[in-house]
């Protein structure tokens, strides 16, 4: 269980302990009008054969009976490429209001007001916020800059004048900027005309990544790590291409599979996805990847901080599923953001907003159940089940409403009593599993009245387990490419996924820990100005590749304190001054492969002779003919010792040698093993030999200065 400040609380109802219960419970005051006691009722029909959109405590007409509905108690909600059966019941519902001033609902729902969503896209539940007195407004003012003060809403730049578009929406009056500073690659396209009249201003323009360009394309967004974010990407084709076949490809958070983005219709190509997720670092990455299935596009990325009691998980991220306010029509498209709600939610988050929560629905009568029933696409996923409940009448002393909930016929929470004017909400402390979902509100025996139900939300459990690159070599490698305004393609996570590394860039993956970058090559980038200091902090560098550029300035010292870095290309620049000791007696002593050549400015101990390339070429062949005369002669003997008679089995049979490998080791190993190169074996042809220790077992390390990658070990 968790608690939270300012607006938020947790408790357990009067009704039920909630000890042991499969469920937890949260309330938190969702400021509803108490001035106007009493509710209105809304009766369907007998069946329900439709919905009534009831806003701010206002019953619009019933719509007229429709035969498709007849014969059913259930409502189809189209839920992107799954159906989705909600809020069916065994008897007729009724639909309760808490009343409110006619006055005030009037300037609550004025046309300005209002939002208007996608007409021809998927449905969208519709969200509310209400301001009722004084002392709301304040709460809500507060709200506001809990809210939207953190908030960041990009948009993909319309440049057809090469501009970067900042703008106020007009109609829930959010400033939008563009996503240039946010993203090195990418093209600006727009929607067609007769498509803008669908949809809001942010998605008549988008961003697409064409083919040509990387697979893996990323926005970079800095963010406040330890607080939990709701993250929304949002996708209208609106054939732009004039192609009329919507793509699908691929949304990731940073290296792990966020959603696969699939469009049904071109012609109503439109998706939102929403993720709950606390950000470990201080930064985000929202990538789109091209899975051969077209060109993958964004029309806009959307942040708000949530409070971090909210929707509590034991691991992992919650991506959404699906959400359903009980009191809105599923058909109409109609919906409402900001600022009636004021963390601009397409429904719900952990705060609902009041004016769904001031309308429930509860069967006619009073002995029958509230059912819904919930077939998730994929069956091996988790997910977690949050239902909200608001009492909205005013129950007499002689009235109780009391109600538990079962799933698939067993209970998960006992008897309990939403509560007047409060929020409660019910939700699984562990994920659910395991197929079908059948969830019933049931009135409790000692109740008078039937149970009601004011929202419920469904997400999937999301447990992103590839591990983001080190941080200190983020920081260094984004700190170099900053400072040479580097053009590879430079996006994301620089070591993952390993599908999608960067160019010059190669890294370790040591287990359960984050990968390390080991080997850079920004050989030929047109790189100017000195050799970076920020090149010292990867620290576990093993390989520094900066030739054939424009570098000038001396060789720092730094790169002689990099314990395993043993590679270094500086050819072909405009370095001056001397070498640092350090490097050449590394390189002396064999641990260094350092070269220098065609730097006209440099000072000091800097040869180009090849001479030393035939070394590999002779070594080579010598081994190969060693290799065949060891295995000629073995043969030879093995032949000669079956032609022996009676040969008798050796009680103490000699073991086999271990098989002598190449190893390499890191400058600062090797000076460990042979206890800082104290005892001197010999010198030879091939070089000086140490005597050194490695696990306890004695051996002689053959140590060559003439190439680096002939050192090895045999022990």
């Amino acid at each position: 269980m968790h608690t939270g400040g300012g607006l938020f609380c947790l408790s357990f109802i009067s009704a039920a302990t909630g000890r042991g219960s499969f469920f937890e419970h949260h309330h938190h005051h969702i400021f509803l009008s108490q001035t106007c006691p009493g509710h209105q009722e809304i009766t369907l029909f007998e069946r329900i054969s439709a919905f009534t959109t009831i806003t701010a405590g206002v019953s619009q007409d019933l719509p007229t009976r429709d035969k498709q509905y007849e014969n059913t108690c259930r409502i189809s909600i189209k839920a992107w490429r799954r159906i989705i059966w909600i809020g069916y019941a065994s008897e007729p519902i009724e639909w309760l209001v808490e009343k409110s001033d006619t006055e005030n609902v009037k300037r609550t729902l004025s046309d300005s007001d209002k939002l208007h969503m996608v007409k021809k896209g998927p449905t969208i539940m519709s969200c509310f916020s209400n301001f009722n007195d004084v002392g709301t407004v304040k709460q809500f003012l507060f709200t506001l800059h809990l809210g939207l003060s953190l908030l960041l809403l990009v948009h993909a730049q319309d440049d057809q004048d090469n501009q970067k578009v900042t703008y106020t929406e007009t109609t829930t009056k959010i400033r939008y900027i563009s996503d240039a500073s946010f993203i090195d690659t990418g093209e600006s396209k727009s929607v067609l005309n007769e498509f803008r009249d669908d949809y809001q201003q942010p998605y008549w323009s988008l961003r697409s990544f064409p083919e040509g360009t990387r697979n893996w394309n990323c926005y970079n967004i800095n963010v406040t790590s330890g607080i939990k974010y709701l993250i929304r990407a949002s996708f209208v084709y609106g054939n732009y291409d004039g192609q009329e076949k919507a793509p699908e490809f691929e949304l990731h958070l940073g290296a792990n599979l966020w959603e696969s983005i699939r469009f049904e219709n071109a012609s109503i190509a439109a998706a939102h996805k929403e993720l709950i997720h606390v950000p470990l670092r201080s930064y985000i990455h929202v990538c789109l990847v091209n899975t051969g299935s077209g060109v993958p596009f964004i029309s806009a990325i959307e942040l708000r901080p949530l409070l971090n009691a909210s929707y509590p998980t034991q691991v992992g991220s919650l991506a959404l599923e699906m959400r359903f306010d009980t009191g809105q029509v599923p058909t109409d498209f109609e919906g409402y953001r900001y600022p009636f709600d004021v963390h601009d939610r397409f429904c719900n988050d952990y705060q609902p907003p009041p004016i769904v929560m001031r309308t429930a629905a509860t069967p006619r009568r009073a002995n029958a159940s509230l059912d819904f029933f919930w077939l998730p696409a994929d069956d091996k996923a988790s997910y977690y089940v949050y239902m909200h409940f608001a009492e909205v009448e005013k129950l007499q002393a002689n009235q109780s409403r009391l109600q538990y909930i079962t799933r698939n016929g067993q209970v998960i929470y006992e008897s309990f009593a939403p509560d007047y004017l409060y929020t409660n909400t019910i939700f699984s402390p562990a994920a659910l599993s395991g197929g079908q979902y059948n969830f019933s509100i049931r009135k409790a025996e000692n109740s008078t009245l039937p149970p009601i139900l004011n929202a419920i939300e469904i997400y999937t459990l999301k447990e992103f387990l590839e591990l983001e690159t080190n941080q200190e070599d983020i920081d260094a490698i984004n700190i170099i490419k900053s400072t040479y305004k580097i053009k590879k393609n430079w996006q994301g996570d620089p070591c993952a996924p390993q599908a999608y590394l960067w160019e010059g860039v190669k890294c370790s993956y040591p287990q359960n820990d984050s990968p390390r970058i080991i080997s850079l090559d920004l050989s030929s980038s047109g790189l100017t100005r000195e050799i970076a200091p920020s090149i010292s902090n990867l620290t576990v560098i093993q390989t520094l590749d900066l030739s054939n550029n424009n570098l000038t300035g001396p060789i720092p010292d730094f790169l002689s304190q990099l314990p395993d870095l043993n590679v270094i290309n500086l050819e072909k620049n405009k370095l001056a001054g001397s070498v640092p000791v350090g490097l050449i007696e590394r390189r002396k002593n064999g641990f260094l492969s350092l070269s220098l050549c065609a730097n006209p400015n440099l000072s000091g101990n800097v040869s180009c002779k090849k001479k030393r390339n035939f070394v590999i070429p002779v070594v080579a062949s010598v081994a190969g003919i060693s290799i065949l005369l060891l295995s000629v002669a073995a043969l030879c003997w093995g032949i000669k010792r079956k032609r022996q008679p009676g040969a008798v089995t050796d009680a103490n049979p000699i073991i086999a040698p271990v098989e002598a490998r190449k190893r390499q080791f890191t400058y600062s190993e090797i000076l460990q093993i042979t206890n800082n190169l104290k005892r001197i074996l010999g010198k030879g042809g091939f070089g000086t030999v140490y005597h050194g220790c490695i696990d306890k077992t004695q051996v002689y390390l053959l140590m060559r200065v003439h190439h680096i990658n002939l050192t090895s070990l045999v022990g």
